[in-house]
């Protein structure tokens, strides 16, 4: 795998260093220009298209972000590329127009979105968009089976796990108390074989957690949206996912 320093060199803009009241919407081309011209690594989310496309896009449902109603997953790549966010001039992008913007200037931490339902196709899309990416990326995700479907067909790339300690309310429709341990204690490197860990920076304490990084697993926190939350994360993790100020380093 290489050195993987660069993973907990910065701290990491969480959907690129957005601010709605200037104009720049999370998961968009501004905000990525953004972090890129500040020199933050992005975390990005991606989402499947109709047709099969990678769309950057946090939500499984356009409502939030855009005048749309209905899930992302509805719409083919071209309808959601005219699908304007938050009334801003910038639109739905493609995983290959974030790169394009991006082209290598700081790392990218990709976040595939999962249902946890077992369709990895996603991950399979991912991975053929990056083959031809020569900038530091990561694929990360909620879920092991993205993991391993991305050490199956792209073992080159990193790979990270995102945990918390809880895995209830709606957030987590049909989650079993057996699963939710699993998740929790990230037991499944057998399978999904993550390089480093991504845990809610208020779970820090969890046990599995503290082991993993005392066997040298490096360990970001997130998300972090307060320099005094900031210093409480970097008390037990290498490193933090941010948004809604600057931090240093």
């Amino acid at each position: 795998m290489g050195d993987l320093s660069w993973i907990t060199a910065r701290p990491v803009a969480h959907r690129g260093l957005h601010d709605k009241a200037r104009g720049r919407i999370e998961n968009s081309l501004s905000a990525a220009e953004a972090a890129a011209v500040a020199g933050y690594p992005i975390e990005l989310d991606i989402q499947i298209s109709a047709d099969g496309e990678a769309m950057v896009f946090h939500d499984f449902t356009l409502d939030r972000l855009t005048a749309a109603k209905g899930a992302v997953s509805a719409l083919s790549a071209a309808e959601l590329g005219r699908t304007a966010l938050a009334g801003t001039p910038d639109t739905i992008p493609t995983l290959a127009d974030f790169l394009a913007r991006v082209g290598g200037r700081v790392p990218l931490f990709i976040e595939i979105k999962s249902a946890l339902s077992g369709d990895t196709r996603l991950a399979v899309r991912a991975v053929d968009v990056l083959k031809d990416y020569g900038g530091k990326v990561a694929l990360i995700s909620f879920d092991p089976q993205m993991l391993a479907e991305a050490k199956a067909r792209a073992p080159h790339i990193p790979r990270g796990i995102i945990a918390q300690a809880r895995y209830d309310g709606a957030h987590w429709p049909g989650m079993t108390p057996e699963r939710a341990r699993m998740l929790a204690d990230m037991d499944h490197h057998d399978s999904s074989a993550y390089d480093f860990i991504t845990y809610h920076f208020t779970d820090l304490d969890h046990p599995a957690l503290i082991a993993a990084r005392a066997r040298g697993v490096p360990v970001t926190a997130w998300t972090v949206r307060s320099p005094s939350d900031a210093a409480r994360a970097l008390a037990g993790a290498d490193q933090i996912v941010f948004e809604g100020f600057t931090p240093q380093g």
